[in-house]
């Protein structure tokens, strides 16, 4: 099939750069910069002054010549075992001060859970050994677990719980000093050695505190089960609300960063409810087992008839009511009290033994809480939950939809709950804290932000369009750059949706917009029977009616899927229409069909197109600063991974690159694949035994140069997703490199000038307006107090928060060989944010990482339903990484590559 091409109108092709590289250019052979990032270069003035606060707490220290020393801890039992169990240790170490504490001098330990520990000056020693006795508490046997090693005889006898010792020594070395100081050093703009080693230090203070209020601790969050916090979100999971607690350097001094913070635990009860809500049936008979066994595999339950604790290491083979095991009673006849072994269900020991009469547990199979070659069973009736289990699976969409929309909390609601937090928790009683002469202020900090002016659009007509309060429409008004679409078939695979109208419905609304769309070539049901079939057969059976009804390949094609997320047609329909046919298509699942979601859709159908919806004002002009003058390409990089738990599923690496020069809305992505959970994108640049670069750069300066009149990049700006401060260097002096060596094996000596931008979401500090109860305004910057000290960052929220507290986006900038002023950068930011295709609102952070997030997620879908270890044509295809090989990507048809497919 050939496809109707998507590139602008009179733009004919031009010639590729050349690909010879000169005898003097060894670009992978350079030795490698050690690039350090940026200072911070001044402040931002534009824009409209405003009050505000801020969820960080000022945080004073009185003594800052006070050394933490850094100990290591090791535990080893009575046999001479290293003790692995985590949870155990701050039982051990609890018990070492409480016995040990004038051995100690009386220090106070900042114990991080593992295998360090931290005190205020040092202990007496630095190589100390102690021997700690924990009791703990244990039921009899006959305590109603039945093992396979038997029960005693005087089981059916009530049990009683007694105390069993247990002794561990504990090993204490001295590892290193880190000085207080080094905050105060690092507050001036200084570069201290050891100033992230001593906020961990106060940072594992706090999470000590959590841990013995018996809190959930995860990284720097901390959770406790009050019913308070719980939402049900369904299947049998439950958000729990806690808090994020940090201590942070700023410029306004060290403050304490407190939010609100979600995660997802099991729901606590009886094992057979949760179950039921697991898989979503009516009742027990429903549950399939060996799901449940999956599910269940490691999960902590308490009895209800005797209170112990057990983990769950599987289920019994057989029902409660049919599961043998041996039992040891005493002879009948009471000669000699000699024992003898018989054999007796599950079921039977609890009613004759326990005189528990179980009910719908005695036809389903026991939980196995006893170890591999010892089982030991539990009916299911009598166990319950405990709190506080971390659920690390993917949420499907229901869920999280379900857990947004109970747990939003508007500005007012969430400034109230942190403030009372730190109120509550007493930090400044701690006595470690206390020994180091911190006090933390209990108001959020105050901070002056400025309220960026939005950029003006243009739209068809070349008319002005003015968002207002970081929104706009189309009413009345016609897209910039409108496509004909001539050609084109509607593909139907719900038995509910009325085509017929819907394409009456999109033509008529196309024609307001300034799209003129002819009536479609044709209408393509699924036939009924083929529903019962797979995806991926449902789509190749729906391709073999299609072909046939078109000579030429359509202009594109709008795909119904029967639901409206994750449909499992999706992945499949994508890859076949893009990878094998070259044909753009539209999906959709409308519940109700009305003019704003038609043009919704009509948005992303022109953008795919090659058409243009709207522009920047200077961008339409040709007047964007810095830009304009000098061939410049922008860069949006992000990375994609599997779900939570799923280690075999290739991560997706995605970069778009912009084109057509000076425009800086349209864009162009390429994608790969490399190994699971690795953040670094290592295809930026791949050289191959033939001399060749297959990379991802020369994917995107190609198309750079073919598309802008033959002009090469003279200035690069990247911007990054999805990366934590730890590997700001990894993004300067590994990614970065890359590109300089994809530009080089162009045959350019010259390298480009970059501006490398990271940009976050993931952190936890917010905005509020002083005494308002609405979100900041779209445009808001803050670029004083709050941010780091040396380093060049800024927070922006350039979106309008309608639902919940709005999120700004945290921007650093790493580099800047470009030379733009902070305004300049600001603005080039906040006006990068009104340029997304698909709505017609600001966007919370800069198109072109929405973009790449769009592009890994949608081609990482092609692989998600089918085997990954082949191609659509069967032959294996699979791209080494290091040792682990990685199945590939099927590549993008010639004729939609150039298009914006992920729009």
């Amino acid at each position: 099939m050939e496809k109707v091409g998507t590139e602008e109108a009179g733009s004919p092709p031009l010639p590729p750069p050349p690909l010879s590289i000169p005898p003097n250019v060894k670009p992978d052979q350079e030795e490698t910069p050690n690039r350090s990032i940026i200072s911070r270069r001044g402040f931002g003035t534009s824009g409209r002054r405003i009050s505000l606060l801020s969820n960080h707490f000022k945080v004073s220290v009185n003594n800052l010549d006070n050394i933490f020393y850094q100990y290591s801890v090791s535990f080893t039992s009575e046999d001479n075992k290293a003790v692995e169990s985590k949870g155990i240790g701050r039982k051990i170490i609890d018990r070492l001060y409480q016995t040990y504490s004038s051995e100690l001098a009386g220090k106070r330990f900042a114990y991080d859970g593992e295998k360090s520990l931290y005190t205020v000056g040092p202990l007496p020693q630095n190589n100390l050994e102690f021997t700690v006795v924990l009791e703990e508490a244990f039921a009899k046997r006959g305590d109603g677990s039945p093992s396979s090693r038997g029960s005693p005889s005087e089981a059916g006898k009530r049990s009683k719980r007694s105390f069993r010792s247990k002794s561990f020594k504990v090993q204490i070395s001295y590892s290193a000093k880190i000085p207080l100081k080094s905050i105060d050093l690092a507050l001036q703009g200084a570069e201290a050695d050891n100033t992230q080693d001593a906020l961990r230090v106060l940072d594992i203070i706090l999470r000590q505190q959590a841990a013995n209020r018996g809190c959930l601790l995860v990284r720097q969050s901390f959770f406790h089960d009050d019913s308070r916090n719980l939402v049900d979100v369904g299947g049998g999971v439950t958000g729990c609300r806690g808090f994020h607690s940090s201590f942070r350097t700023t410029q306004g001094g060290l403050s304490l960063n407190m939010d609100v913070s979600t995660t997802m635990i099991l729901t606590p009860g009886p094992v057979i409810d949760f179950l039921i809500a697991n898989q979503n049936v009516r009742e027990p008979r429903q549950i399939d087992w060996a799901r449940a066994k999956k599910m269940l595999k490691n999960i902590r339950i308490k009895t209800t008839h005797n209170g112990m604790e057990f983990k769950i290491i599987g289920l019994s083979d057989k029902p409660c009511n049919q599961q043998f095991f041996p039992l040891k009673v005493k002879n009948s006849e009471g000669v000699n009290d000699e024992e003898q072994t018989v054999d007796i269900t599950v079921y039977d020991y609890f009613s004759k033994h326990r005189h528990i009469e179980l009910s719908y547990s005695a036809y389903l199979p026991c939980l196995d809480v006893g170890r591999p070659k010892r089982p030991n069973y539990l009916p299911l009736e009598l166990c319950s939950l405990i709190s506080l289990q971390r659920y690390t699976k993917a949420l499907s969409t229901m869920q999280r939809s379900s857990l947004v929309e109970k747990s939003r909390q508007k500005p007012m609601e969430r400034i109230r709950i942190v403030t009372d937090a730190v109120g509550n928790y007493r930090y400044d009683e701690d006595t470690v804290l206390v020994a180091c002469g911190i006090k933390i202020d209990k108001q959020l900090t105050q901070v002056d932000g400025r309220i960026l002016e939005a950029p003006k659009l243009k739209v068809g007509n070349s008319e002005d369009c003015i968002p207002r309060n970081g929104r706009w429409n189309f009413n009345n008004k016609t897209l910039l750059n409108p496509i004909h679409i001539k050609q084109w078939a509607v593909v139907n695979f719900s038995a509910r949706c009325d085509t017929s109208y819907l394409s009456r419905e999109l033509i008529n609304c196309g024609m307001k917009k300034g799209i003129h769309i002819e009536r479609p070539h044709t209408l393509v049901e699924e036939e009924p029977q083929a529903r019962r079939a797979s995806p991926v057969e449902r789509v190749e059976r729906m391709f073999d009616r299609i072909k046939p009804k078109f000579s030429t390949a359509p202009q594109f094609l709008l795909c119904v899927l029967p639901e409206r997320k994750n449909s499992d047609l999706y992945g499949p329909w994508k890859k076949k229409s893009l990878s094998d046919y070259g044909v753009v298509t539209q999906c959709i699942s409308p519940s109700k069909i009305n003019d704003q979601y038609l043009t919704n859709v009509l948005l992303k159908i022109n953008s795919k197109l090659g058409g243009i919806n709207s522009l920047l004002a200077i961008e339409h002009s040709s007047r964007v600063p810095l830009i304009n003058d000098i061939p410049t390409m922008i860069l949006g990089m992000d990375v994609s991974h599997g779900s939570p738990g799923r280690s075999d599923v290739p991560s997706v690496a995605a970069v778009v690159g912009s084109r057509y020069w000076p425009l800086i809305s349209r864009y162009r992505a390429a994608v790969r694949t490399q190994s699971p959970k690795v953040e670094m994108i290592d295809s930026l640049y791949k050289p191959l035994a033939n001399g060749e670069d297959d990379g991802i750069m020369r994917e995107l300066l190609k198309d750079f140069y073919q598309t802008s009149k033959g002009r090469k990049p003279k200035q690069i700006i990247v911007f990054r997703d999805g990366v934590s401060e730890s590997q700001f260097n990894q993004v300067l002096n590994i990614e970065l490199e890359q590109i300089i060596k994809a530009y080089q094996h162009l045959g350019e000596a010259d390298v480009p000038k970059f501006t490398v931008i990271v940009a976050q979401k993931n952190h936890h500090t917010k905005l509020f307006q002083a005494g308002a109860p609405e979100n900041v305004p779209p445009g808001t910057v803050v670029d004083t107090k709050i941010v780091h000290p040396r380093n060049y960052d800024f927070y922006m929220c350039a979106h309008a928060g309608m639902i919940g507290t709005s999120r700004p986006a945290h921007y650093h900038v790493l580099l800047d060989e470009i030379g733009f002023s902070p305004d300049d950068m600001q603005n080039l930011i906040h006006s990068l944010s009104y340029v997304y295709q698909r709505s017609t609102t600001a966007i919370s952070i800069v198109a072109p990482i929405c973009y790449a997030h769009l592009a890994a997620q949608q081609m990482g879908q092609f692989m998600k339903f089918e085997d990954l270890s082949e191609t659509s044509s069967g032959q294996r295809s699979i791209t080494s990484v290091g040792s682990i090989p990685v199945p590939a990507l099927p590549k993008l048809h010639e004729t939609v590559e150039g298009s914006m497919f992920f729009c």
